[in-house]
């Protein structure tokens, strides 16, 4: 384990940025966000950025192919598909969690290759929440915000950041970072660990139990009359997946700029009403079919799929972003007989 004291970071991120492009979260207006550390930043102390470092690997927009047409002749561009190696620093626990869910979507075959190419440059150095934050609820999907995954995981003190690599990734940073880090033991930050422990222990949602869901449960909840109640006030307005670290939904579109076709790819919701619209039409014609999609993906349909795994974090921006006040906590105490 390798550590650097509080008033040395600027030190630290000099050194990752003179190797790769670094990015980490900064206090903005609008919250904190992941922007490119240009030497003048201060490391955000916010418990979760506005949006997710999902963006890193599933950008919100991408282009995917050009054509240029010219009388009967098509030439097809391919983009350029070889991304820069880049580190993002302070991604939380739940962040961490979320990539693996969005491998098994985008890495099952058939492979996606511009998400498997940024997955491959990318380093993720996560740091532990010593001040979670009362939506927090990742300790009912398993993850423990004291101890993240990580290619390198962040133990901060009141006076140190200690660093340790859990990958070959890691290993190979920190290593490249002796120059300004320094040996240590983990007492420090196991003993922050542990105070982290019980500030989680603490929160209100801590209770929180996801027994009630998971794979094979469809039948139980797709035909529950709670849903009439639950949908009723949804706006279908798509934060709630904008802001979700795990939500994978895209469509494919042209733009014709005048010179050529750009053929990208952009997020979108199945919370709004033409999703997966097709020639005979839309699927799920009412609000509360499509709020039903939403919440039994996350807490039914995907760990059917996935070995029990569920679909969401809990990372809480769904509780925080909606404006009518309406998540997937609420859902789970509904519909699971949680209180």
């Amino acid at each position: 384990m390798r550590k650097i004291s509080l008033d040395k970071l600027n030190l630290l991120f000099s050194e990752i940025a003179s190797k790769n492009s670094l990015y980490m979260p900064v206090d903005t207006e609008a919250g904190a966000k992941f922007e490119k550390y240009n030497g003048t930043q201060t490391l955000s102390d916010a418990v979760n950025t506005v949006r997710s470092a999902k963006d890193f690997f599933f950008p919100q927009t991408e282009n995917l192919v050009d054509f240029k047409v010219e009388g009967k002749n098509i030439e097809i561009i391919e983009p350029v598909n070889e991304y820069e190696d880049f580190v993002v620093f302070g991604v939380r626990a739940c962040d961490v969690k979320s990539f693996e869910i969005l491998d098994r979507v985008f890495l099952a075959e058939p492979v996606d290759t511009f998400y498997k190419n940024r997955r491959e440059h990318g380093i993720i150095i996560s740091m532990a929440c010593n001040k979670p934050s009362e939506t927090c609820f990742c300790g009912t999907f398993g993850i423990d915000a004291s101890s993240p995954a990580g290619d390198i995981v962040c133990y901060k003190t009141d006076d140190a950041l200690y660093l340790e690599a859990k990958t070959e990734k890691g290993s190979a940073l920190l290593d490249s970072l002796n120059g300004v880090t320094e040996d240590s033991d983990s007492e420090a930050a196991r003993a922050q660990q542990e105070v982290i422990k019980e500030r989680l222990a603490k929160l209100p949602l801590s209770g929180l139990s996801a027994e009630a869901f998971g794979a094979d449960k469809t039948k139980e909840f797709f035909d529950a009359p709670e849903w009439n109640t639950l949908s009723e006030s949804c706006l279908g307005c798509g934060t709630c997946t904008f802001v979700c670290p795990t939500c994978q939904c895209y469509d494919i579109k042209d733009f014709n700029t005048g010179r050529e076709v750009k053929r990208f790819r952009c997020w979108d919701s199945c919370m709004y009403s033409d999703f997966t619209k097709m020639a005979h039409g839309n699927p799920r014609l009412s609000q509360l079919e499509r709020f039903r999609q939403r919440f039994m993906h996350k807490l039914v349909y995907y760990p059917t799929n996935n070995e029990g795994i569920f679909g969401c974090v809990g990372c809480g921006r769904c509780m925080a972003k909606c404006p009518i006040n309406m998540n997937i906590v609420k859902v789970m105490k509904k519909l699971g007989g949680n209180k």
